[in-house]
């Protein structure tokens, strides 16, 4: 399972969130992420935060997209994080070897 983590902070009955999600789950059978929906009306601090903002993406705690989101835009901003995650993790196997 990826480390990567896409959240869609939104609204129940919004429809661009209905749309943001149906791009996120089209890429997510291609790439592997988790993928998670907040509704920000359960929450009187996110609803207070993102209630004029809906809705907003975020790829690892980072704002991705606000409103509406581009697949291949998002396509690259996965991709990217996930190569980034990679090297990472290359990298930590050298040091525990050479150590």
């Amino acid at each position: 399972m990826s480390n990567l983590i896409v959240k869609v902070y939104g609204k129940k009955g919004c429809s661009r969130c209905k749309d943001a999600s149906k791009i996120i789950d089209k890429v997510k059978a291609d790439m592997p992420f988790q993928f998670k929906e907040v509704d920000i009306s359960l929450c009187e601090d996110l609803n207070r935060r993102y209630s004029d903002d809906v809705p907003t993406v975020f790829i690892n705690d980072t704002k991705a997209f606000k409103f509406r989101v581009d697949e291949s835009e998002f396509r690259k901003k996965v991709r990217k994080e996930l190569i980034k995650a990679g090297i990472s993790r290359i990298s930590r196997k050298k040091q525990m070897y050479n150590s």
